[in-house]
Order: structure tokens, then C-alpha cells, then sequence
């Protein structure tokens, strides 16, 4: 990447720095504060970056960011879709396409989840990709940053990979199969015909889980909304919880978050989660 792109590049970042107020966020404005944006060390901590990596970016030095890093960057600044097709230009890096894990995130969505602050909440998409959760949502089913590639999805994870089932009692597997299939159906249908992100996942699939192909034969379809799930937390046992989703306009999107069920001591439990944090409980993904 030239000099020009890099110092164009730190002078983009400091510009969308400047113009986002810590109650934007959810932070407190602080009575110290010089300028009235946002730290640097505090868009490292939302990018998921080391604050010397972020302050070398800044200064238009450092090695060429990674698509990952710009796609962590746009969501941590709160950039529009052409900000970001921008940011990835001047990084010297392709926009990638919508549904993979480094797709970009409505601002609305992302104001919602930091407003979520108690409660586990992550932004799907339609093929089950996460890509972005809340520490809330780590501690309660782990961090799914890191997959790539076909196993970004979790629906993939679920019918290729027996750990990807290790949060769900197994009494309950057949009941989410279903669900999953059923789904990525309903979301197959949603998109354009020349699609081939879903379709290369179905014929996967197909192909490598008799479980799943057993059931895309019975040509259920249904979008999963409003659901009811238990989760087996690896510290705290079994939780019952509401999973509720909000969609973005075309469907490709999806704000899930999760509320205890009534009846249940799960409220409890989530409220133990969000005090302890991601660090006592959160297992790492595999």
C-alpha cells in the first residue's frame, strides 16, 4: 500500500474518531476528557486491537491492516456502508461480500446491541454467521469470531461439527435441526436466484450430513423468530431463555437477543453472567 493511502487512511480514522461522542456507545463522557470523541485506546478495545497497532494506524505507519481488522474498525466507528467501502479502499483491501463474517453492520443495529448492556444480544446473518456479539452474548455461548469460511456459519458447525451441539441437551438436537433447516430454507428463498453463498452451503450440507439432507427432503420452511431454547452453560448448568430476533430490511440480517424464561431461575443465572463477565465463564471456541 502507498505512503499516500496510509497517511489518507490515519487521517480517516482520526476523522470518524472525532466525530463520535462516548454516549453514542454507551461510555460515560468522563469529566477529563480533552477532545469530545473517542479515545484511540477506546476504538482499539471496540475493534479488538492493541492500542500501539491502533496508534500506528493513526500515524499512517504500521503493516497493512487485515480484512478483519477493517471490518472490526468500521463497526467500532460506527461507519455507513460507503464509509467503509472507502475505508476498504484506502486499506488496500477488496469490500467483501455481504454474508460473510467480515459483512458489514448496520449502525442502527449496533446501537441497539450496545444498548443491550445486561442482556446476551449478537447480530446474525440470514445463513447464521455471527458478526458481532456482546460480551454478554460471549459469556453465554462462547466467542464465534473466530470461524471462517464455510465454518462461520453455525448452522454449517451444526451438522458437521459434534461440539458445535455441546451448549444444547441432546434431548433438544432434532427439535433445533429441524429448526436450522427449516430456516436456512426460508432464507434460501428470500435471496436472488443467482445466489450461490446459500446454495453452495445447502449442496454442502447435502453432501456431508445424511441428518441434513434427511431433513431438507421433507421441505419444511420457516424463519425461526420468536423461540424458546435451553442452553447447558459449562459453569452455570441449564439455562431456559426467550430468543428473540429483530430483522434487518432485506432479511439478511438479524439482531438476536436473549430474555429468561418465565417460570425458570434463569433470569438469575444471566444476571451472574453479566456480573462475572466473559473472562470466568466464556469456554473459547474451538
Amino acid at each position: 500500500m502507498s505512503s499516500a493511502k496510509y497517511t489518507e487512511l490515519g487521517a480517516f480514522l482520526r476523522s470518524r474518531r472525532d466525530r463520535i461522542r462516548p454516549a453514542d456507545i454507551g461510555l460515560p463522557a468522563g469529566p477529563r476528557r480533552r477532545v469530545p470523541g473517542l479515545r484511540r485506546e477506546e476504538v482499539a478495545q471496540l475493534a479488538g486491537a492493541s492500542v500501539d497497532y491502533y496508534n500506528e494506524l493513526e500515524r499512517g505507519a504500521g503493516s497493512q491492516p487485515s480484512e478483519q481488522m477493517i471490518a472490526a474498525l468500521a463497526r467500532a466507528l460506527r461507519l455507513s456502508a460507503d464509509e467503509r467501502a472507502y475505508l476498504f479502499h484506502l486499506a488496500g483491501r477488496p469490500v467483501p461480500v455481504q454474508g460473510g463474517a467480515a459483512s458489514h453492520v448496520h449502525p442502527g443495529m449496533l446501537d441497539l446491541l450496545d444498548r443491550l448492556v445486561s442482556t446476551p444480544a449478537l447480530v446474525i446473518t440470514d445463513l447464521h454467521v455471527t458478526l458481532v456479539q456482546n460480551p454478554v452474548a460471549v459469556a453465554l455461548l462462547g466467542d464465534h469470531s473466530g470461524f471462517r469460511g464455510p465454518r462461520a456459519s453455525f448452522v454449517h458447525r451444526w451438522f458437521t461439527e459434534p461440539d458445535a451441539r455441546r451448549l444444547y441437551p441432546a434431548s433438544d438436537h432434532e427439535a433445533q435441526s429441524r429448526a436450522f433447516v427449516a430456516d436456512l430454507r426460508a432464507a434460501a428463498a428470500r435471496r436472488d436466484a443467482k445466489d450461490t453463498e446459500a446454495t453452495s452451503m445447502i449442496r454442502a450440507l447435502l453432501g456431508t450430513s445424511a441428518e441434513f439432507a434427511a431433513l431438507w427432503a421433507d421441505h419444511d420452511v420457516a424463519f425461526r423468530r420468536d423461540d424458546r431454547k435451553r442452553l447447558d452453560h459449562p459453569v452455570l448448568g441449564l439455562i431456559e431463555v426467550n430468543c428473540l430476533n429483530l430483522f434487518s430490511e432485506d432479511g439478511r440480517q438479524r439482531l438476536l437477543w436473549f430474555t429468561p424464561a418465565a417460570g425458570t431461575d434463569s433470569s438469575g443465572l444471566l444476571d451472574l453472567l453479566a456480573v462475572i463477565g466473559t473472562q470466568e465463564v466464556a469456554e473459547p471456541a474451538p
